[in-house]
């Protein structure tokens, strides 16, 4: 199909835009990394004081070491867990397989910050389970704080994301060979270890590198989890930044995020290709494979939905049923009787304060209309790349995708803050929601634009070639053909980018002004003040907003890993 023509203009474009809005804010990073004070102090000049700086301080060097034990042990927790539950879930005739998938991935969807407060009243040195137990046995048998606390909920919470790319490789596997497997008399285990997971390698392999990445990019966790007993990783060191020296150490700031960077784009990269290996390797067998059921047995059945019911007790239960009684009671500790606190004024006081208000308002106008907006951007830009050619370009609007994916949301929110400051047209968007809702859509771009490249490969070739042959232009085939077809997939995407949308927070803590808040930045400046009563409420609001879109979401019938 000969489209190159007349879509050009469009691809150059949109491929100029996509580099304008992720190369400027990594730019300006690097820009402010050589100088030796913020870019608008007018004595700043070029140098590598910065990285001097940073690379001979100790914080810097403890919090590297801190951010590579806590990653690699998170991915140690989430790759058997994970792995567990997706041999459990697609190859046993485990009953109730269907109405558990939905609640295995919840974690993934609840705010990290919202997450962390919830284990803190939920199984904190005074958490709800904390005091119970207590009362039984005389102290509290675990810590949260620390690493082994940190390791272990961090990798709890990132256990959906090993499930969902391990369950779509096992689907896609014929089940002769674990079929073999049982009638040589080998039990499930056995089958599971030494047949299945060696067939799905590539993906595991993937899932132990995403956890890698996702554990230099967390910040909600190590804030709430590690920051009381002193523990630094990347995020949070660059965040003690922001006030080291009395003011903004921008310069600091940049050189931290560019080792950060240096850490990470390879790690991405190692994922792509990893992603690309493992859909090829499990195509292999997937196409018209036959899969049976193992039978686990009555017992097996038994005790592996107590395990499966006992991780969502410990990884969904205890912090939003934690969150849940925290918001609806005015004080909690040893001796109080719950019953005789609850209070709805919780709630009250977030409608009073206006800035608290206005951060809920905002969080849902993000989600549903900036949901909206960003499906747009990323349409356009899946629409450049369809079915195009061309290596150059392709190659290069894919690696524009991966560079923000390489830096954390907190890291994004920081350079676009800087972008708005720098360059003087874009000084009016700062105090505005326009300048989140940007941040948002970069942030975003690798997940949303899988959603719509998935869902663009449903059409048909011969489809848009019949519309070429009868004299339509390109962008008249796109918009009578290909967008009508995949309306259902797009609004899909919408609601699944709206839940992302909803659950973020890190992004919008540079950005927060008067009139910018979101709930989750609200939680993060709140949390310095100890308003425990208004982050309950906050957090309680963000668990309802972000259940109910991902419910939409599956009504909808949309994939949550694309």
């Amino acid at each position: 199909m000969h489209v190159a023509g007349d879509a050009a203009p469009f691809r150059v474009g949109v491929i100029t835009l996509l580099t304008l809005a992720v190369m400027a804010p990594v730019g300006l990073i690097a820009y402010q990394s050589l100088l030796d004070n913020a870019f608008f102090d007018a004595t700043a000049a070029f140098g590598l004081d910065a990285f001097d700086y940073v690379l001979t301080d100790p914080d810097f060097w403890q919090a590297l070491r801190t951010t590579a034990i806590f990653s690699v042990g998170m991915g140690l927790v989430a790759t058997p867990l994970g792995a567990g539950l997706a041999f459990l879930l697609t190859r046993t005739d485990l009953p109730g397989r269907r109405w558990l998938e939905p609640f295995l991935l919840v974690p993934m969807f609840i705010s990290s910050i919202v997450l962390a407060f919830g284990y803190t009243v939920a199984v904190g040195p005074t958490g709800f389970l904390s005091l119970w137990v207590k009362d039984l046995v005389g102290f509290v048998p675990w810590s949260i704080y620390g690493m082994g606390g940190l390791i272990v909920i961090g990798g709890l919470s990132h256990v959906p994301y090993v499930y969902l790319y391990l369950s779509s490789a096992m689907r896609s596997l014929p089940s002769d060979l674990e079929e073999a497997a049982r009638t040589a008399g080998a039990p499930v285990w056995r089958v599971a270890v030494d047949v299945t997971l060696p067939l799905v390698l590539p993906a595991l392999v993937f899932s132990m590198a995403l956890n890698l990445l996702l554990g230099f990019e967390s910040f909600g966790l190590p804030l709430v989890l590690g920051d009381p007993s002193g523990l630094l990783v990347l995020t949070t060191y660059i965040y003690k930044l922001t006030t080291l020296l009395g003011t903004p150490s921008y310069h600091l700031m940049a050189a931290v995020c560019v080792v950060l960077l240096a850490i990470t784009f390879p790690l991405v990269w190692l994922q792509r290709r990893l992603l690309s290996r493992a859909r090829r390797f499990a195509a292999l067998g997937g196409k018209g494979a036959r899969a049976t059921p193992l039978p686990l047995g009555r017992a097996g059945r038994a005790l592996a939905l107590g395990a499966i019911l006992l991780w969502l007790f410990v990884s969904v239960g205890l912090p939003i049923g934690g969150i849940a009684l925290r918001a609806f009671v005015k004080s909690w500790g040893e001796g109080v009787d719950l019953w005789s606190q609850l209070t709805l004024n919780n709630f009250r006081q977030l409608f009073e304060v206006q800035a608290l208000f206005r951060g809920i308002v905002n969080t849902v106008l993000i989600g549903v209309v900036g949901g909206a907006v960003a499906v747009l951007a990323y349409l356009m830009i899946a629409l450049a790349n369809h079915r195009w050619r061309s290596r150059f370009g392709g190659g290069l609007l894919d690696y524009m995708v991966l560079l923000p994916r390489a830096l954390p949301g907190l890291v994004i929110g920081l350079a676009f803050f800087w972008v708005f400051l720098f360059v003087p047209f874009l000084t009016f968007l700062r105090p505005t929601l326009f300048s989140l809702l940007i941040a948002y859509v970069v942030v975003g771009l690798s997940y949303g634009l899988r959603l719509i490249q998935a869902t663009l490969l449903q059409v048909a070739p011969e489809l848009e070639e019949g519309a070429r042959t009868t004299g339509a232009t390109i962008g008249q085939a796109w918009r009578g053909i290909v967008v009508p077809i995949i309306r259902p997939g797009l609004v899909g995407a919408w609601v699944l980018i709206m839940v992302i949308f909803l659950r973020e927070y890190a992004t919008g803590v540079y950005l927060m002004s008067a009139g910018t808040e979101v709930i989750g930045s609200l939680i993060v400046s709140l949390l310095a003040s100890g308003a425990i009563d208004l982050i309950a409420a906050l957090a309680f609001i963000s668990v309802v907003l972000t259940v109910a879109g991902l419910a939409a979401a599956l009504r909808l019938g949309a994939r949550v890993n694309g």
